[in-house]
């Protein structure tokens, strides 16, 4: 009789995992497809430069459709550099060129290594900030970009993970792009909360948006990677952990730059 009454639930589950697997893949494809208008490449311009175009970063559109953010840490670290902070935005079509804008940076948020750029020409597709202090460990996420300086040509580049620790840390300076150990330790008293992912970003990916894989909600911002030993091994060794800053210090950016 036991049997008898199981095997229709034993079948149903089956039903149901094959049902919904095959979905939950379908919507990822949907909110990346939606995430990559807003995707912008950040950099430097200058026509006698080769190549006129220096990609510094990632970064993604907000708000009125003309506002970018991405890591101050993006920026040139000289300010003689004559060369034009700039976006590039992807052609329509699935084209490798980019559409060059020029970009005035109008906030930076230093304490969280964020900036603010307002970008000439028409609005573009803006992502929507998700609340950030809803997040929770073992969320899924995904983040967006352009690793390895464009390397890899301008396609944006996806990967997938989960919050894997919602911990306190203080950022080194607004020039860091990776920890390692000895640094990790000094930090632990740290004077805000950043996600920890066990997802693989490399350089070119700082700046770029990490989003809900179900709503696409913008949960945080790329930041820097740990690094096993030197700088160079992100590239070769990567150690596959990446920490992003909460998208609640976007919305406090935003905030700032409309009261001015």
């Amino acid at each position: 009789m036991t049997e008898t009454i199981f095997r229709p639930l034993h079948w149903l589950v089956a039903v149901t995992v094959l049902l919904y697997a095959p979905v939950s893949q379908a919507d990822l494809s949907a909110v990346i497809a939606r995430a990559k208008p807003s995707l912008v490449t950040v950099g430097t311009f200058k026509e006698t430069d080769s190549p006129r175009f220096r990609l510094r970063g990632t970064g993604f559109v907000v708000g009125d459709g003309t506002q970018v953010v991405t890591n101050a840490h993006v920026l040139p670290e000289s300010k003689d550099d004559s060369a034009a902070m700039s976006v590039g935005v992807r052609v329509e079509g699935g084209s490798d060129s980019l559409q060059i804008r020029q970009a005035s940076l109008i906030e930076v948020d230093k304490v969280h290594d964020l900036a603010l750029f307002k970008i000439t020409g028409r609005p573009l597709t803006a992502m929507v900030l998700g609340n950030s202090d809803l997040a929770k460990e073992g969320q899924s996420v995904a983040f967006t970009g352009f690793p390895i300086g464009g390397a890899l040509g301008f396609s944006p580049v996806t990967h997938r993970g989960m919050i894997s620790s919602i911990t306190a840390i203080v950022l080194p300076t607004a020039t860091a792009q990776t920890l390692n150990e000895r640094t990790i330790r000094s930090l632990r008293t740290g004077s805000f909360d950043i996600f920890q992912l066990d997802a693989i970003a490399y350089p070119g990916n700082s700046g770029g948006p990490v989003y809900d894989v179900d709503t696409g909600e913008v949960l945080g911002v790329i930041n820097m990677a740990f690094v096993k030993a030197t700088k160079e091994s992100a590239l070769t060794s990567p150690s596959g952990i990446t920490y992003a800053i909460p998208s609640k210090f976007i919305s406090d950016l935003l905030k700032r730059a409309e009261v001015k």
